[in-house]
């Protein structure tokens, strides 16, 4: 059995999330849809679904041919009860699967950003630990503008410009719009990758930059504590491996 990672760009990898579930004993089956990897013709073997981030948007099916593919395993997977996690890109997949609404966004979100616990947030198994308001690392141009029904009356966790940063749909599948998972060098490398961004939002690089140094070390604090309660408490533990320190196949930092 392993957990079912769907990577969607060389910028989205799963980076520390990746790293935080293979040290905690979960075997990886990762697929990089965007470079030719299929994805797999059932869930016979997976006990979990993780979908990563990209530039894509949900509503370029007939664009891009793994697309619809990974919305009917979304679905699946949460029918079925298997542990679902959605990250940005993934998110709105979760949100299309699942009877929810994607749109996009007047101008982007890009940089660090200040968001805030809904008190469904702060009761919620998953976010124990993150404190009411945190900076997290922002990079989209659609949201989810509405979650699917089976969640709670109100999203998990907001932000003044993004009213859905994290949702639930049942006990078992989860999504985040904001990022969590990134290294440094790669919250750098986003804001490089996305000049449109920057000037749409009428800022600089360098003050994006900055935002990030200025809040990066308690960002990863809290993201690694938000991994490791993924790891420990959303996937099944009684179907976990010996912890080991070896690598993957197919997993990439």
């Amino acid at each position: 059995m392993a957990i079912l990672i769907i990577e969607h760009d060389d910028l989205d990898s799963s980076q520390r999330l990746g790293e935080t579930l293979r040290d905690h004993g979960h075997k990886l089956d990762v697929r990089l849809v965007h470079k030719g990897d299929t994805l797999p013709p059932d869930l016979d073997n997976i006990d979990g679904l993780v979908s990563m981030g990209g530039p894509q948007d949900t509503d370029q099916v007939d664009e891009h041919a793994w697309m619809a593919r990974e919305i009917q395993l979304i679905r699946e997977a949460h029918e079925r009860g298997i542990a679902v996690l959605g990250v940005c890109l993934g998110a709105q997949l979760i949100a299309a699967a699942l009877g929810g609404e994607v749109g996009r966004r007047e101008t982007p979100e890009l940089g660090m950003g200040r968001t805030t616990l809904s008190f469904f947030g702060t009761t919620d198994p998953i976010l124990t630990g993150i404190p009411w308001h945190s900076v997290q690392m922002h990079a989209h141009g659609c949201e989810v503008t509405k979650c699917p029904p089976g969640g709670t009356p109100m999203p998990l966790v907001s932000s003044e410009a993004c009213k859905v940063q994290a949702f639930n749909v049942g006990l078992t599948t989860y999504g985040f719009q904001y990022h969590f998972e990134w290294t440094k060098q790669r919250c750098l490398d986003i804001i490089d990758h996305n000049g449109k961004w920057v000037e749409a939002l009428g800022a600089s690089a360098d003050e994006l930059k900055q935002g990030v140094e200025d809040h990066y070390d308690q960002y990863r604090h809290l993201g690694d504590r938000l991994c490791k309660t993924i790891a420990d408490r959303l996937f099944p533990l009684d179907k976990r491996l010996p912890p080991t320190r070896e690598e993957v196949a197919n997993f990439r930092r």
